[in-house]
């Protein structure tokens, strides 16, 4: 494809102009590519899980920074318990739910995000963003943020959640709400830091777990009061919708700039997404068949056939989840280099 006379290709692009390139489909210097993967026990401290991002950035020079905190941060002040039992993705076992009743969604209250959980992860957020200072040259940070639905689960458990889905809509909508405005209260407090963007992590726009009409009334109108009124400053937020039968239909009615999915695990590959979303589509790697089973060799092979499915074009080689704990370094640095080798 040609490139624009007005906007030529340099020989090699820092970051941030490679990434604005890739979103609008425009040539770059080569596909960028990140990956991210939990730090359990390091998570559980600031300090520690920023440094441990940190030191991960510079081991492989990513073209983004994702921050990937315990999933139960967000509601961990609600009093959920959890610990991490050895699982190689890194996630940690829960203790303790607590969403019993449906009468329990009307009792939450919003979260002050300079206390608790929240505010030790502000920290860690401060200590990243510190620690990679970053700029134009540097990797863009983004932070993960998990919708009202995927908290609920949370909360609640999967089979208490859609129990009272259907026999108590409106408690859970009373719930829903409150957890809407925790996140958007959170998200406030992140605007006074350098970050491009968040991950917005979509649990339940998956046909394995709701109907399209579920979704609608439980989740998109959340999700679009979020997404909708993100600060203009975050030019790079991405939207993973999580599952093996992501609802594209309503990838156009999710703000953000970049789509993220288990491609390789679903019926949806890069090359149809992009026909689905306006911005970049990020994945071409599997977590398991991939990075943790597979040689480098295999790695770089998948790499150049999402490459080739694609063009090269609106493309971030990525995975659709996050990179097992276990997994051999070689296959992460395979990733790295096949995308310099592009």
């Amino acid at each position: 494809m040609p490139v624009f006379a007005f906007f030529p290709v340099a020989t090699v692009m820092n970051k941030r102009e490679r990434l604005e390139r890739c979103l609008i489909g425009e040539s770059t210097d080569r596909v960028p590519a990140f990956l991210w993967r939990h730090f359990p026990g390091d998570d559980q401290r600031a300090s520690d899980l920023a440094r441990s991002t940190v030191d991960f950035q510079r081991a492989f020079d990513w073209d983004i920074v994702k921050i990937t905190p315990a999933k139960s941060f967000c509601v961990a002040d609600y009093g959920v318990q959890d610990s991490w039992e050895g699982a190689i993705d890194g996630t940690r076992h829960q203790s303790k739910i607590p969403i019993e009743r449906s009468l329990d969604w009307t009792t939450l209250r919003p979260l002050d995000p300079a206390r608790g959980a929240l505010g030790r992860h502000l920290e860690a957020v401060q200590g990243i963003t510190d620690g990679l200072k970053t700029t134009d040259d540097e990797a863009p940070i983004i932070q993960t943020i998990f919708s009202p639905l995927a908290q609920a689960r949370i909360l609640a458990g999967h089979d208490t959640l859609i129990a009272h889905m259907r026999t108590q809509p409106e408690r859970l909508h009373s719930g829903l709400s409150l957890l809407t405005e925790s996140i958007m209260r959170f998200i406030d407090s992140l605007k006074r830091l350098p970050l491009a963007g968040i991950f917005y992590v979509l649990d339940y726009a998956d046909y394995a777990l709701l109907s399209e009409a579920e979704y609608v009334a439980f989740g998109l109108p959340y999700d679009q009061k979020i997404l909708g009124t993100l600060p203009s400053k975050w030019w790079l937020n991405i939207n993973h919708l999580q599952g093996k039968l992501p609802m594209f239909k309503f990838a156009a009615q999710l703000p953000g700039q970049i789509m993220n999915w288990q491609d390789k695990n679903s019926d949806i590959p890069l090359s149809m997404g992009k026909t689905l979303v306006e911005g970049a589509v990020c994945g071409g790697v599997a977590a398991w068949e991939h990075l943790h089973q597979a040689t480098p060799t295999s790695v770089k092979q998948a790499v150049r056939e999402a490459i080739t499915e694609t063009h090269g074009r609106r493309l971030i080689i990525s995975v659709g989840g996050a990179t097992l704990i276990t997994s051999p370094l070689s296959n992460l640095r395979a990733v790295r280099e096949a995308v310099e080798d592009s």
